[in-house]
């Protein structure tokens, strides 16, 4: 059996997972470009997905199982591969901790004006009007409620916030006080003094923000987007920054990333842009691999069910 990586794996990964499966010829590589011969007699590739094209499953011709080691799907050449049958799984849930402690960073940040905080101590400027306010008894509206939304949810309740969570399902998950589903947005809009979006990249989430949603928005919200850029309307966003609409963007995924130099975003003192960067943490690739090796004993016959099985014809 062949496992061919189209991911950069860390070092002390690559040989836990030698020593641990010593009759599976591990192949390491680091992009998807390095790959080419070995994924045309692979069985097993383990990717991050952006650089999959229909091309490459066409040529591999033994590949039975794709571990993707990210959430997002997006990306990949998902009809080639249901086309061919091929099992996909993915890392979905192991972002959970760092995004969850983001969506609280950024809220705080807004809460206690950090931004101005730092930029008077720079200036050594002793400045007390800086409006400072709590997260205590404030409303959070929570658009995603999967694992990402669930832990953030944990721990706004820390803070004794009341939760509104928006899905599909309209389904009761943990932590969240109410759930509504997602032709109700107008309802959580209306509502939340914090608006988290960890929103997957789907037909339904495109332009889910435009004028007409800001206007619903209170004027003192803030709008916290960590899932997909293509949710927002950019233009829209703008204009309803000022015309003082809500009260502040946190951006940490756009429509085109990097985000360009120059773009508006970047001078606009009513949004703070992250670049991409939510999810990161030391922990990422030993919690994907952990998924990683669950998956492989499935694979291999043990009578359990594949973590994050997806299907292709959905996107999920």
């Amino acid at each position: 059996m062949m496992v061919v990586t189209s991911a950069k794996i860390r070092r002390d990964l690559r040989h836990h997972l030698k020593h641990t499966y010593p009759d599976i010829d591990f192949r390491f590589h680091t992009h998807m470009n390095e790959v080419n011969e070995d994924l045309k007699i692979a069985d097993i590739l383990i990717t991050y997905g952006e650089d999959l094209t229909d091309s490459h499953i066409d040529s591999a011709q033994n590949l039975k199982w794709i571990m993707v080691i990210s959430a997002g799907l997006d990306r990949m050449p998902l009809k080639a591969i249901g086309k061919r049958g091929i099992t996909v799984t993915s890392a979905r849930g192991i972002h959970a901790v760092p995004m969850g402690e983001f969506a609280l960073a950024m809220m705080l940040q807004t809460a206690k004006q950090s931004k101005a905080l730092i930029k008077n101590e720079q200036s050594g400027t002793w400045d007390r009007s800086p409006r400072m306010t709590e997260l205590h008894g404030k409303t959070l509206g929570l658009l995603g409620t999967g694992a990402i939304g669930r832990e953030i949810a944990r721990l706004a309740k820390a803070f004794n916030m009341t939760v509104i969570g928006l899905n599909r399902s309209g389904q009761q998950v943990d932590h969240v006080d109410r759930i509504v589903t997602s032709d109700q947005l107008p309802l959580v809009l209306k509502e939340a003094d914090f608006i988290v979006s960890v929103l997957p990249k789907v037909k339904e989430t495109d332009q889910l923000f435009t004028e007409k949603e800001f206007k619903l928005m209170k004027e003192d919200a803030i709008l916290i987007n960590m899932g997909r850029g293509n949710i927002i309307n950019e233009t829209d966003l703008l204009n309803a920054l000022k015309e003082e609409e809500f009260q502040h963007a946190v951006l940490d995924v756009f429509n085109e990333e990097p985000l360009p130099e120059g773009h508006p975003f970047w001078s606009e003192k009513r949004i703070t842009v992250t670049p991409h960067i939510s999810a990161i943490t030391p922990q990422y690739q030993p919690r994907a691999l952990e998924i990683f090796e669950h998956n492989l004993k499935v694979y291999r016959g043990t009578k359990a069910d594949y973590i994050n099985l997806v299907d292709p014809q959905k996107g999920y």
